[in-house]
C-alpha cells in the first residue's frame, strides 16, 4: 500500500512530524510530495525559507519516509497516478479549488481512498516565522535601547 501526501514542509517541525508519522501508520511505503518555490508562490504571499533542494533532504532523513518527490506544477493527479498511490492525505484546509478537486474525482474513480487530517495546533511554520520576526524585534529594540 502506498501513502502519499503533499505540502511545502518548510522549517520542518513537529506538526509536520506528527502528519508524517500519521501517514506512515495508514500504509507500507510513505510518498512525501515537495511544493517547489514557484508552486508555494502561486498560492502563498511568500516563498519558502528553506530551499526546496534542502526541504527534500530533511523529509528524506525522516524513518518514516520512503520516498521523496518535487512537483512544480499546482495539481496532484500526476503524483497519485505515477507513484500509484492508494491512500492520498490532505490537510484541513483543502478547499474546492479546480486541482483538488480532480485529485478527488481520480481518485474516486480509481477506487483509491482520500483521508483528511486535522493540522496539529502544537505548532505551524507560520507561527515559527512570526515568532522568530517577534524576538528579531524585540532583539531590535533592546539594542537601541542600548544607545
Amino acid at each position: 500500500m502506498i501513502v502519499y501526501t503533499v505540502g511545502t514542509f518548510d522549517l520542518l517541525h513537529v506538526g509536520h512530524l506528527a502528519l508524517l508519522e500519521y501517514c506512515k501508520s495508514l500504509g507500507g511505503i510513505l510518498a512525501v510530495g515537495v511544493a517547489s518555490d514557484r508552486v508555494v508562490n502561486s498560492y502563498k504571499p511568500n516563498v519558502p525559507v528553506i530551499p526546496l533542494e534542502q526541504r527534500m533532504e530533511m523529509l528524506r532523513a525522516l524513518s518514516c519516509v520512503d520516498i521523496v518527490r518535487p512537483y512544480d506544477d499546482l495539481e496532484y493527479v500526476s503524483g497519485c497516478k505515477e507513484l500509484n498511490a492508494d491512500i492520498f492525505v490532505i490537510g484541513e484546509d483543502w478547499g474546492n479549488k479546480p486541482h483538488n478537486l480532480a485529485v478527488e474525482a481520480y481518485l474516486e474513480s480509481a477506487g483509491k481512498q482520500i483521508k483528511q487530517v486535522l493540522y496539529n495546533p502544537r505548532t505551524s511554520s507560520s507561527a515559527i516565522k512570526q515568532h522568530v520576526r517577534d524576538q528579531s524585534g524585540i532583539v531590535r529594540n533592546l539594542k537601541m535601547a542600548a544607545v
